[in-house]
C-alpha cells in the first residue's frame, strides 16, 4: 500500500532513491541523507527562532540538537509509515531493518532532501513542520545531557563511572554508524546509535538511566 507523504513527487525515482536502504544493492539514501541533514537542521533552527524569541544562542543549540538527533528522526518516521515504503535486502528486512532506529533516521532524513529538491523549500517545511510540531514540547522537555546525568547518578550511588564500549563501527569513512554499550556497576549494559562517537554514547546512556532511574 503506497504511503502518502504529503507531496505528489513529479520525479517518482527521486522518492524512491530517498527509501533505498544501502542493503537493497541499489542507489541508496545516503547523499539525500546528507542533504537532507542540513535542510531538517536549518528548518528546525527557523521554528526555534520563531517560537522562542528570547533564547540566547545556547538554549537554542540544545533545543535544535534534540529535535534533529536520530531518535526523533525515526520517531517521525513511524509516525508517518516511511518504515512500511522502506526499500531493503530481505535478510535486512528479516533482520528488524523496518524497526532499526539508524535506518529510519537516515530514511526521514533523505525523504526531506527529496521533498526539498523535488518541490522546494516550502514543500519541505511542511512536511518538518506538520511533524515536528507535535513533538516539540516533548522532545524539549528532557535537554540535559544524559552521559553527564549517568555520571552524577552513578556516583551518587557510588558505582565509579560509567564504562563505554564501541560495539560495532559500520558505514563508510564519510558517514559512520557507531553502536556503543555502556556498563555501571553490575547492571546489564545499554547499547546505543549514533553517526558519531559521541552521540552513540549519549544514546547508551539516555536508555541505561530508563532502567535505573524509576
Amino acid at each position: 500500500m503506497p504511503v502518502d507523504f504529503g507531496h505528489s513527487f513529479s520525479d517518482a525515482g527521486l522518492l524512491r532513491r530517498a527509501l533505498t536502504h544501502a542493503s537493497a544493492g541499489l542507489e541508496d539514501n545516503e547523499r539525500l541523507e546528507f542533504l537532507g541533514d542540513r535542510v531538517l537542521g536549518f528548518l528546525i533552527a527557523e521554528m526555534l527562532v520563531q517560537r522562542f524569541p528570547r533564547e540566547t544562542e545556547g538554549a537554542l543549540a540544545l533545543k535544535l540538537n534534540a529535535l534533529v538527533r536520530m531518535e526523533t528522526c525515526a520517531r517521525v518516521a513511524l509516525a508517518c509509515g516511511l518504515d512500511r515504503a522502506l526499500i531493503m535486502s530481505p535478510s535486512e528486512a528479516r533482520g528488524g531493518g523496518r524497526q532499526k532506529p539508524a535506518i529510519l533516521g537516515d530514511a526521514c532524513e533523505a525523504l526531506i532532501a527529496a521533498l526539498y529538491l523535488d518541490g522546494g523549500i516550502d514543500v519541505a517545511r511542511r512536511f518538518v513542520m506538520t511533524h515536528w510540531t507535535p513533538l516539540l514540547d516533548g522532545v524539549l522537555g528532557d535537554l540535559r545531557d544524559p552521559k553527564n546525568a549517568l555520571q552524577e547518578w552513578a556516583q551518587s550511588h557510588k558505582l565509579g563511572t560509567p564504562v563505554y564500549r564501541v560495539a560495532r563501527r559500520e558505514g563508510p569513512d564519510h558517514a559512520p554508524r557507531f553502536t556503543v554499550e555502556v556498563m555501571v556497576g553490575s547492571h546489564p549494559p545499554a547499547s546505543g546509535e549514533g553517526t558519531s562517537l559521541r552521540s552513540a554514547e549519549q544514546d547508551a546512556a539516555r536508555k541505561l538511566l530508563k532502567v535505573v532511574v524509576p
